[in-house]
C-alpha cells in the first residue's frame, strides 16, 4: 500500500517488503539491514506551523531521502514522522555509513513560513541475525531508534547498544501490525458494516442518524478504539472512509424510499479531506446511491475547517456545491479560534461529550455550553450535544437551548434493520428535514 501523503510504501507495505528482504537474505546468504528514522521534535514543529506546515516538512524530507537512496534501498513511511529504509547486502559498517548520509540529507535547512529550519533525526539500525524473522528485525531497529532519541536526538544507535526497550514495546508493536492486517482482511472479505445512532430533537423527532463503523475479521470483532487509530496512522482510513461514504449514502437512499427523510451523518477524516480524490469519491457515492444530496451530512473536526490548504478548501467548496450538509464535530476540543468560526461553511455544531458528562454539577461547563449554543444560533447553526447518558444531562442541555441530543440515554448505535424497525415503531415518517 502507498502512503497518500508521501507516495511511499506505508507500514503494511513495509512489513511485506521486510518479509521479502529477510527471505532473499536467507536464500542468498548476504546480510541485510533495517534503518529506522524518526524526525526529532516533530510535535513541536506541528504545534508551531500547524498540520499543513508539518505535512510540508514530511513531504520535503521524504522527497530528499527518496532522491538520494531510491536505487540503494527500499523506502517506506511508517506513519507520522517515521521512515524506514530496507537495505540488501548490507553489513553494520555499511548501514552506519548510510545512516550518516541520511543525517546529512535531513539536516539540510528547510524554509517554512520564512523561517529557516534545521531538522535532525534519531536513527536506529538492525542487521539481520541468523534465523530471525522480519517482525523481530523491524522491532530491533525501532528499539535502537528510541535509544537514539533518548540520548537527545540527532544520534545513531545500532541494535544491541540500546539500554531500554522500544517505546511501543514488542507486544504493542505486534498488536498494531496485527490490527492493520485484520483491517485489510475486513476490507477484502466484507468485514465492515455501519451502525446508526439517532440524534433527537426536544419534541422527539429525529434530526439525523450518525453512521458509525464496525469491523470484524475472521469472526473477531475489533473495537473502534483499536482499529480507528491504526487506520489513521497507516492511511487505510482513506479506503475505510470511501467505503463509509458509499454505504452511508446507499442507506440514506433506502431510508428515503422507505418514507423516512432522516439525514445520515457520515464522518470524514483529515486524510480523506487532504486527498485530491475526495470530491470524486463523494460524487461517486451520490451517483451510485441516487440519493438526494441534502439527505447526507458530512461530520468533520473543527481543525479541518481551519486548514487553509488549497486541496482542503476546494474539497469543502465542492461538497457544499454538491448539496451535502457540513457539521463541525467534537466542537470545543480543537484549536480553532472564535474569530474564524464566522467563516466556517457548516450548518451544524456538535458539542463534545467533555462538556456534557460533567453536567449539571459543573456550573462553568454549563456556562460554556450556553455560550456556544447561543453563538451557534447566532451563526444560523443547529447545535447538537453528543454523548448524553443521564436524564440530568438532558435537562441541563435543553435548558441551555441545544437543538438536538445524541447519546445512549435515547438510543445506542444499531444495525440498519434495527434502526428501520426503531423508526417504524416510533412512526417517524417524514421527519428530520
Amino acid at each position: 500500500m502507498i502512503d497518500p501523503l508521501t507516495g511511499l510504501l506505508d507500514r503494511f507495505g513495509c512489513l511485506q517488503s521486510a518479509k521479502r528482504l529477510v527471505f532473499d537474505s536467507q536464500q542468498s546468504g548476504l546480510p541485510c539491514a533495517v534503518i529506522w528514522i524518526d524526525i526529532d521534535r516533530f510535535k513541536q514543529l506541528n504545534a508551531s506551523f500547524g498540520h499543513l506546515g508539518g505535512d510540508k516538512i514530511i513531504i520535503s524530507l521524504a522527497q530528499r531521502l527518496r532522491q538520494r537512496f531510491e536505487n540503494r534501498a527500499e523506502f517506506s513511511r511508517m506513519g507520522g514522522d517515521e521512515f524506514v529504509l530496507l537495505v540488501t547486502d548490507c553489513t553494520q559498517t555499511k548501514a552506519l555509513t548510510l545512516a550518516t548520509e541520511i543525517t546529512q540529507t535531513i539536516e539540510t535547512p528547510i524554509t517554512i513560513d520564512k523561517i529557516l529550519l534545521r531538522p535532525t533525526a534519531s536513527i536506529g539500525i538492525a542487521v539481520l541475525d541468523p534465523g530471525e524473522d522480519s517482525l523481530s528485525l523491524l522491532e530491533r531497529a525501532d528499539r535502537a531508534m528510541y535509544a537514539a532519541k533518548k540520548k537527545g536526538g540527532a544520534h545513531i544507535v545500532c541494535s544491541g547498544e540500546e539500554p531500554v526497550p522500544g517505546r511501543l514495546g514488542v507486544v504493542l508493536a505486534r498488536e498494531e501490525l496485527e490490527i492493520e492486517s485484520k483491517l485489510h482482511v475486513a476490507l477484502e472479505s466484507g468485514g465492515l458494516c455501519l451502525h446508526y445512532q439517532p440524534i433527537l430533537r426536544p419534541d422527539g423527532t429525529v434530526e439525523a442518524v450518525e453512521a458509525l463503523m464496525r469491523c470484524s475479521a475472521n469472526g473477531e470483532n475489533i473495537p473502534p478504539g483499536q482499529f480507528i487509530p491504526v487506520a489513521e496512522k497507516t492511511g487505510i482510513v482513506i479506503r475505510l472512509g470511501e467505503w463509509c461514504l458509499l454505504q452511508g449514502a446507499m442507506f440514506a437512499r433506502h431510508l428515503q424510499l422507505s418514507g423516512f427523510s432522516t439525514k445520515v451523518a457520515i464522518n470524514v477524516s483529515r486524510a480523506q479531506l487532504i486527498s485530491k480524490k475526495f470530491t470524486q469519491a463523494l460524487h461517486a457515492a451520490l451517483i451510485c446511491s441516487n440519493v438526494r444530496p441534502d439527505c447526507i451530512e458530512l461530520e468533520l473536526t473543527e481543525s479541518l475547517f481551519m486548514d487553509i490548504s488549497e486541496t482542503v478548501q476546494n474539497n469543502l467548496k465542492n461538497a457544499i456545491a454538491a448539496g451535502v450538509g457540513l457539521a463541525i464535530d467534537d466542537f470545543g476540543t480543537g484549536y480553532s479560534c472564535l474569530a474564524n468560526l464566522k467563516d466556517i461553511p457548516a450548518q451544524k455544531l456538535k458539542l463534545d461529550r467533555a462538556f456534557v458528562s460533567v453536567l449539571p454539577e459543573d456550573r462553568r461547563a454549563l456556562a460554556v455550553v450556553r455560550a456556544m449554543t447561543q453563538l451557534g444560533h447566532e451563526l444560523g447553526m443547529t447545535v447538537v450535544a453528543e454523548g448524553c447518558e443521564r436524564p440530568e444531562e438532558i435537562d441541563a442541555l435543553l435548558g441551555a437551548g441545544v437543538d438536538a441530543i445524541q447519546g445512549f440515554y435515547y438510543a445506542r448505535p444499531m444495525p440498519e434493520e434495527a434502526l428501520c424497525s426503531w423508526l417504524q415503531n416510533r412512526g417517524d415518517h417524514a421527519t428530520g428535514q
